[in-house]
């Protein structure tokens, strides 16, 4: 796990099944930054009214960052997806978010599987 202090910089980018409980999205943001709050959560457009990502935000009590699958994909990312490609227009969700919530900043985590959510996360820039 990432030092304690990184944490309120860092943005965690999600990638997800439509209908995805909190339950699951929460327990992956926990997964990738413990116990300590990121100052958001960020995802694809099309993903960003989610109830269970609304709720896990919530919960947080962060915000919610969207990004076009252009903005997305205009991101270089360390494992990009050709089925996430084609599936949504960009070659990866998670890790494209994360960099973009965070300003460009730095990549800390790529991208962790579970269940049917993604996380990544980054460094805010600045």
């Amino acid at each position: 796990m990432s030092p304690p202090e990184i944490h309120r910089l860092v943005a965690v980018g999600v990638g997800m099944r439509p209908g995805t409980a909190a339950t699951a999205i929460l327990t992956a943001v926990r997964h990738a930054v413990g116990d300590e709050t990121p100052a958001c959560l960020a995802t694809i457009d099309r993903r960003g009214d989610e109830p269970g990502l609304r709720e896990a935000a919530a919960e947080l009590g962060i915000p919610v960052c969207v990004f076009t699958a252009a903005e997305l994909d205009a991101v270089t990312i360390p494992t990009p997806a050709a089925r996430t490609k084609a599936a949504v227009g960009a070659a990866g969700v998670a890790e494209a978010a994360a960099i973009l919530a965070a300003g460009g900043g730095t990549l800390l985590r790529a991208k962790e599987i579970h269940g049917d959510v993604t996380v990544a996360v980054a460094r805010r820039s600045g």
